[in-house]
């Protein structure tokens, strides 16, 4: 089968396989992740939105790498998440209701869409790339990504 990928998509394909590359274990048979690789490839040969698809993979990563975090309940109360209040993202925790509101803060309909992966606000898409890259820092390290290094330099190159 071949996926076309052209620019954004191409990127974002550069992206993925990045992505896989620095967090899985080289020969590390995951068949489950090779179907969410394989729908996330589609998704961006398909010329749909990229972000929600590129989330979508981001959050199914996150979950095949065990990282377990429960959007639904305060991880403070065990409630459920009500969706007007804010909650503070705590590593290894969860989300603990909050007053405060800074880079590790969402609203709990974000968390409620988080969960059921529905990205089609762009104010939940932007979250949830914010809440991608803060869970998968310690994946990733301190190392910079190629791809969005390369993606940055080519827009460069593209606007002179």
């Amino acid at each position: 089968m071949m996926l076309p990928l052209q620019s954004l998509a191409l990127y974002s394909g550069f992206y993925v396989n990045e992505l896989i590359s620095r967090v899985i274990e080289p020969e590390t048979a995951n068949p489950q992740l090779f179907h969410e690789y394989l729908q996330c490839l589609i998704g961006l040969a398909a010329r749909e939105n990229i972000e929600p698809v590129l989330r979508r993979f981001e959050f199914n990563l996150l979950r095949m790498l065990g990282y377990g975090i429960d959007f639904s309940h305060c991880a403070g109360s065990g409630e459920p998440i009500d969706p007007s209040m804010t909650y503070r993202y705590r590593a290894e925790k969860g989300f603990i209701a909050s007053l405060i509101k800074d880079n590790l803060t969402f609203y709990g309909r974000e968390l409620l869409a988080f969960d059921s992966l529905t990205f089609t606000e762009p104010d939940v898409l932007y979250a949830a790339k914010r809440f991608t890259r803060i869970a998968l820092k310690p994946y990733l390290g301190d190392k910079p990504l190629k791809s969005r290094e390369l993606f940055t330099k080519d827009l460069l190159y593209m606007s002179k």
